[in-house]
């Protein structure tokens, strides 16, 4: 996770169908995050040099052994301060929960500056939603090196998914209806 994004984070919609599908993408994310940041109760500094505990928190980081409910409290508190703005930054996104799951995944890894420039976001706001899942392969980089466990991340490994299979699992339905409704607009079945 990255620590560059407090001055973007805000707190999600708390009425109405915005809750129910915060509630439906985080009951996908938190066990997705949970297995790829994995979990050190003990801070410690990542491949970046950037202190981080738990499922990958680096903001106030405190010299203690954190407990595993404190763990778990943590990343389901943080979810919510990437999902709404990557929701902000790709409007209809939250009408997907794999896809948001996923993109929401991706900017906890890389922080909301560096997935508002992303090419995956780009693509998404184009319409091209499979485009954007595929993007996940080439954000597997940490310091200007390829990083095996990004690569997993992002692509999935044995039995674990990736972020791009995430995301697939979500544009598939929308690109299919999508496509499904521009077929039977035109008259052709």
């Amino acid at each position: 996770m990255s620590s560059k994004v407090s001055n973007t984070a805000r707190k999600p919609a708390t009425s109405g169908k915005g809750t129910a599908a915060l509630a439906a993408m985080i009951a996908i994310a938190a066990p997705f995050l949970a297995v790829w940041e994995g979990k050190a109760n003990q801070p410690y500094f990542d491949i970046v040099g950037v202190k981080t505990v738990c499922y990958g928190e680096t903001e106030k980081v405190e010299n203690r052994r954190y407990s595993d409910a404190e763990c778990d409290q943590l990343l389901r508190k943080r979810i919510p301060d990437y999902a709404s703005p990557v929701a902000d930054l790709a409007p209809g996104i939250e009408n997907s929960p794999y896809e948001w799951a996923a993109h929401t995944s991706l900017a906890y890894n890389i922080g909301i500056s560096a997935y508002s420039r992303s090419s995956i976001l780009r693509e998404f706001r184009k319409g091209n939603r499979i485009d954007a899942c595929r993007r996940f392969r080439l954000y597997n980089k940490a310091g200007g090196k390829t990083v095996r466990g990004l690569q997993f991340r992002r692509e999935g490994e044995g039995t674990r998914i990736g972020e791009y299979e995430l995301c697939v699992a979500g544009a598939i339905p929308v690109t299919l209806a999508r496509q499904v409704r521009v077929s039977t607009a035109g008259g052709t079945r």
